[in-house]
């Protein structure tokens, strides 16, 4: 009887010592995802420093649409 209770609480430890290592490898990948969206946070609000205003660009000439080969 105390050999089963024995058993099931090392099963219960070894399970808990799993979720915690899962759990850790879990927050990394929390913290590194972040850190992406703020860095494509930050590049996205530069991009939109640096484009134009919606009809506020001159009118561009038909022949800058030309491709370079014309």
């Amino acid at each position: 009887m105390m050999k089963d209770v024995d058993d099931r609480l090392n099963e219960l430890e070894i399970k808990a010592s799993f979720t915690d290592d899962l759990l850790d490898q879990l927050n990394a990948v929390i913290v590194r995802q972040q850190q992406q969206i703020d860095r494509l946070q930050r590049e996205l609000a530069e991009m939109r420093q640096t484009m134009p205003e919606p009809g506020s660009a001159t009118p561009r000439s038909l022949r800058d649409e030309l491709p370079p080969h014309y």
